[in-house]
């Protein structure tokens, strides 16, 4: 089975068993580190997880693995966080995010950039050419092609300060 594969499996399996504990599964990952192989799950819910839903969501998600047996040999299981700087991936997480700050890498530049950093805006045009919709400053909004997004992930807004309340970086 291929890493892509694992992901796959994992991430069907462990949108059961979030959804069972109320939680969101925000990512899986599975790759080599060192001589182990890692998969690495980050949950979310409203209010933010903490240590225990951590271990709830392992613990309940390591029964699973056990019974369905997806993934050959032996692999370390970690859950936390997605983060402040959660990644966005579906999207419904750039319907939901409306309004935050993110920063979007391109696999092929658009406009001679490869990175945009704004307030999402949200996803605009049909099925068939999905865009996130992102303003740049007060007079710039540029929308990017779904399948030109590398990453997206939200940005920590910093308060104050000598940068007059905008965002860090």
């Amino acid at each position: 089975m291929g890493k892509e594969r694992v992901e796959t499996v994992v991430e069907r399996l462990g949108n059961q068993v979030a959804a069972g504990l109320n939680y969101e599964l925000v990512d899986v990952e599975y790759r080599k580190e060192g001589p182990d192989w890692v998969l690495r799950c980050f949950i979310d819910k409203e209010n933010g997880v903490g240590i225990e839903d951590c271990q709830r969501f392992s613990e309940a998600l390591d029964e699973v693995l056990d019974e369905t047996d997806p993934i050959p040999g032996k692999y370390l299981l970690e859950v936390s966080s997605p983060g402040i700087e959660r990644p966005l991936k579906k999207e419904g997480d750039f319907i939901k995010f409306a309004g935050k700050t993110i920063e979007i890498k391109l696999n092929k530049a658009l406009n001679n950039r490869k990175t945009y950093r704004g307030e999402l805006i949200g996803m605009v045009g049909d099925e068939a050419e999905r865009k996130v919709a992102l303003k740049i400053d007060e007079s710039n909004v540029v929308e990017v092609p779904w399948d030109k997004i590398a990453k997206a992930n939200l940005l920590m807004e910093t308060f104050g300060g000598g940068e007059g309340g905008k965002k860090r970086r």
